[in-house]
């Protein structure tokens, strides 16, 4: 029984070591299927650069097309969230900028643009009492705290515009790293220290 045990215990190692062995030339093979399989994919992936380019192009003629069509009025709650958008051309990082304005004909709506992009937003009531902007439309998201603002677009899963600064967020910015507040993670420090 012991010598059977053993006999498994060194052909097991064998086996699959031939296996390995077997296994391998086909391994080496499928690298050069690999290297000819990305020269096909390069056509089909200027193509979806391509969608993705007259997507964004849509993007923004059908945000302009919501703009131009009547809005519906906004609650008292929505416009006075809508006062406390900063407005301007605003700094981002990167060198990027953002141009928040006023939608004369729609009371606490916003154009906001950029480079490449272009929503008509109106503002969305928040649990914490972030400023958010939303063009449902487009997926677009306008999100502003005390020391920056955001743009995502939600559809396509990305940022395009961060740590945007209106002189007011600037001011809040430097006020935290000149005092920071407590972290919320760590236990206070006791009265006597």
């Amino acid at each position: 029984m012991k010598t059977a045990i053993a006999s498994i215990l060194i052909a097991a190692p064998l086996l699959a070591m031939g296996l390995g062995a077997s296994a391998a030339e086909p391994a080496k093979k499928a690298p050069a299927k690999a290297a000819a399989k990305p020269a096909v994919k390069k056509a089909p992936a200027k193509k979806s650069t391509a969608a993705k380019a007259a997507a964004g192009a849509a993007a923004v003629g059908g945000a302009a097309a919501v703009a131009a069509a009547a809005q519906q009025p906004l609650s008292a709650e929505d416009l006075a969230i809508s006062e406390r958008v900063h407005t301007g051309r605003i700094p981002c990082e990167l060198g990027a900028f953002v141009n928040v304005t006023a939608d004369q004909s729609n009371p606490g709506y916003f154009n906001i643009d950029g480079k490449g992009f272009k929503y008509h937003m109106a503002p969305v009531k928040t649990s914490t009492g972030t400023v958010r902007l939303e063009d449902k439309h487009a997926g677009a998201v306008w999100l502003q705290i005390a020391n920056k603002s955001m743009l995502m677009n939600q559809k396509v899963g990305q940022r395009l515009a961060d740590e945007c600064m209106s002189p007011d967020q600037l001011q809040v910015a430097e006020a935290i790293k000149k005092n920071p507040p407590p972290s919320l993670l760590e236990a206070p420090k006791p009265a006597g220290q």
